[in-house]
């Protein structure tokens, strides 16, 4: 298997984790700015589960409209498709989800009585300052009973009868859908193999000890594309797929290369569809964590679902004549972790006049806004034009209207949220018709005439998205 470049290498200094209080903050500032809080928080909340604000909603839809159109729009070899959550259950039972997706529990019986992951445990006491061969429960050090499996599949019914014959289940991958729908898609679509199936939705997963907020979670959104090819030719797809994913996170979404790695699975690590898998992995501040990850599926998924429907889902390829089952290269990311990690990456702090400013260093494709426009007071002169400048400006860029507090606060609570230009409109503008454009990480301004503004706008954008390109690569932010 090939390294790609990318990968921290044994000689490369390991780079600073970020401070081990960020997720701290980054909850608070998540809820207070409106990124993501608690589900239900009004009752108490429900452990795992998140709603997400209206920043929030726009950076996640930002992030999934870069994947589908990196993965799917530009490309002639992958196609998309939506699959239904609920499934025929035979699915699942021809996956080996039903007798095999499963994890091994444990329960304290000391004083805290809570439910752990067997294979967790190390790292749980780790994380609370204990060692990790630790024995008894990570957060009391009470007994734990022997380990069981627990089926992680939420289970349903469908219709008026909650009987086994109704049973049903929230499919835990959006995975499945693709392949058995492959012939369907090979056959409306025209493509050959070597091509891709691409989804985006929501999956569910009961897990027993979700954590580190939006991190873990019972119930995310999924961006996963199944790419069949010619047995023989699966590894040089993955070694394509897996470099490919890297530079994404890099190029697409300025996350620090110094911050992220691909780590390569130990043979007896690999799930046991796999022939070989690869994490690219972000360096948190609770240690390296599992952002996305690369398979090769061998034909294990299209060969078992051939068996149990029996459907012919072999491929006859038009050139050579040869019929296969394909091999299946996955690359499978989850929305919510990637917006964690966009925020976690672009967080900052510096003092600037003497005071604390907050800053993240978005991306300006991924930012919740662009452009924030912004009328020096809230005089009726100057916040009837200001508006009517945002206005203009909607159609090209994500735009926001703050007119509250002082100058001096907007600008900070745009740092906040990662806006990377905020134009302010003040009482020269109604005489020399021209604003001023402020930029978010040097706080540099410049004037120019509100005739032609867009067009400066793009300029600027476009000179952000170099420095956030030269931030990720490891080069001088500017």
């Amino acid at each position: 298997m090939s390294t790609a470049s990318d990968t921290l290498s044994e000689s490369t200094p390991a780079p600073a984790p970020p401070p081990s209080d960020l997720l701290d903050r980054l909850v608070s500032l998540g809820k207070q700015r409106g990124f993501f809080y608690q589900s239900s928080e009004i009752y108490g909340g429900i452990n795992a589960l998140y709603d997400y604000g209206p920043l929030g909603t726009r950076v996640r839809r930002n992030i999934r409209n870069r994947w589908w159109r990196s993965t799917v729009e530009l490309r002639d070899d992958v196609e998309g498709i939506e699959t239904s959550i609920i499934m025929n259950p035979q699915v699942w039972v021809a996956s080996g989800h039903v007798a095999g997706f499963s994890d091994p529990l444990v329960d304290c019986t000391g004083s805290c009585r809570r439910r752990w992951r067997a294979d967790h445990l190390p790292a749980e006491r780790a994380a609370r300052g204990r060692a990790p061969d630790a024995p008894g429960c990570p957060e009391c050090g009470g007994d734990l009973t022997e380990p069981r499996q627990f089926n992680l599949m939420f289970r349903t019914f469908l219709g008026p009868v909650e009987d086994t014959s109704a049973q049903a289940y929230l499919r835990p991958e959006t995975a499945q859908g693709m392949f058995v729908d492959f012939k369907s898609v090979l056959t409306s679509s025209r493509q050959r193999v070597p091509f891709g199936i691409a989804q985006n939705g929501k999956s569910f997963r009961n897990e027993i000890s979700p954590g580190n907020s939006i991190f873990r979670t019972r119930e995310f959104e999924q961006m996963e594309m199944e790419f069949f090819c010619e047995p023989g030719t699966d590894d040089h797809w993955f070694d394509y797929w897996r470099a490919e994913r890297f530079r994404w996170y890099v190029e697409e979404l300025g996350v620090r290369s110094s911050r992220l790695r691909l780590r390569d699975h130990e043979p007896d690590e690999l799930a046991h569809y796999a022939k070989a898998a690869t994490d690219v992995e972000y360096l948190y501040p609770f240690g390296w964590g599992e952002l996305e990850g690369i398979a090769n599926r061998t034909d294990f998924d299209l060969t078992a679902h051939q068996t149990a429907s029996g459907v012919d889902l072999t491929y006859l390829d038009p050139v050579s004549g040869r019929r296969y089952i394909p091999y299946v290269v996955e690359p499978a990311a989850g929305v919510d972790r990637i917006m964690l990690t966009v925020l976690i990456d672009a967080y900052d702090e510096e003092e600037v006049r003497g005071e604390r400013r907050v800053v993240m260093r978005m991306h300006p494709d991924v930012a919740p806004v662009q452009v924030a426009v912004l009328p020096l007071s809230k005089k009726e002169e100057l916040t009837g034009p200001a508006r009517e400048l945002e206005h203009r400006l909607r159609p090209h860029f994500a735009t926001e209207y703050d007119e509250t507090q002082s100058i001096g606060r907007r600008y900070r609570r745009q740092d906040e949220i990662g806006t990377p230009l905020a134009v302010t409109f003040d009482f020269d503008s109604l005489e020399d018709h021209a604003v001023t454009i402020r930029e978010r990480d040097g706080m540099t301004q410049v004037r120019v005439p509100v005739e032609g503004l867009e067009g400066a706008l793009r300029d600027e954008l476009a000179r952000f998205r170099e420095r956030t390109a030269a931030r990720a690569r490891g080069g001088s932010a500017g």
